[in-house]
């Protein structure tokens, strides 16, 4: 797994909020500007994989010599952070609704944004990338929260909850959907190869439960309308949790 946050938190900062910086006019204009490098990169990797996201390719992608790009970004610990923060600028945070809505909102945002960009879920994001697409995230989910009554800190563990649960769930779904088209065999029939494994190792008598829960229809349901129901019940119980936190404040 790839891991943000690893280049130099200057330099990193530096390019995260380009925005804010004053620009000059002088000077010749540049072959490639740093946004077409991240547009190009995620491009790379949503197509080949985050694998093969390497600054040669990136650079091949954009008609332009390898070290052009070291003139924009210091390599490629640096260029990840920039992906996933333009990844996370995509979602479409506009409050409507109550906390709830909201907050269901977010999550099929980001559902669709791993969807887009299975490779999100190749990279680790415990030391996040400090740019505007995380703190228009949390900014979000915090002004949701706002209004329920909960204490800052009980709202501020709520939204890391929120967060875990939907990133993780949603990269799921995506991963189980770029399995089938990396390997060109569907998830029933990779099951169905497997069919041995039941006929012949499985044991019932040793796993009690697994077989109970077969036997009433636990599994009567196919790999995507399992996570699919994951993600769904998963959320709903989480925002329970929440609401019920809510009326005690």
């Amino acid at each position: 797994m790839e891991h943000s946050g690893t280049g130099d938190p200057r330099e990193t900062l530096r390019l995260l909020w380009r925005e804010n910086q004053v620009r000059s006019g002088r000077g010749r204009p540049p072959k490639v500007s740093l946004a077409k490098i991240v547009e190009a990169a995620v491009a790379v990797a949503d197509q080949d994989g985050l694998d093969a996201m390497t600054m040669d390719k990136v650079a091949a992608a954009l008609g332009v010599g390898t070290m052009t790009l070291y003139t924009h970004v210091p390599g490629k610990a640096e260029l990840l952070d920039l992906m996933v923060d333009a990844a996370w600028r995509e979602l479409d945070l506009v409050p409507a609704g109550d906390w709830r809505a909201q907050v269901e909102h977010y999550a099929r945002q980001t559902s669709n944004l791993h969807e887009r960009h299975p490779w999100l879920r190749g990279v680790s994001t415990v030391r996040p990338p400090l740019g505007p697409g995380l703190f228009a995230r949390q900014d979000f989910l915090l002004s949701a929260l706002a209004g329920t009554g909960l204490p800052a800190a009980q709202a501020s563990a709520a939204v890391d909850a929120i967060v875990t649960f939907v990133e993780a769930a949603a990269g799921a779904q995506a991963e189980h959907r770029q399995a089938e088209t990396l390997s060109g065999q569907s998830t029933a029939d990779w099951w169905t190869d497997r069919q041995v494994f039941w006929e012949e190792i499985f044991d019932p008598d040793r796993y009690p439960a697994i077989t109970q829960s077969w036997q009433d229809g636990g599994f009567d349901r196919t790999a995507a309308q399992a996570t699919t129901h994951a993600f769904t019940l998963g959320l709903k119980a989480l925002l329970d949790g929440i609401a019920a936190m809510t009326s005690q404040h």
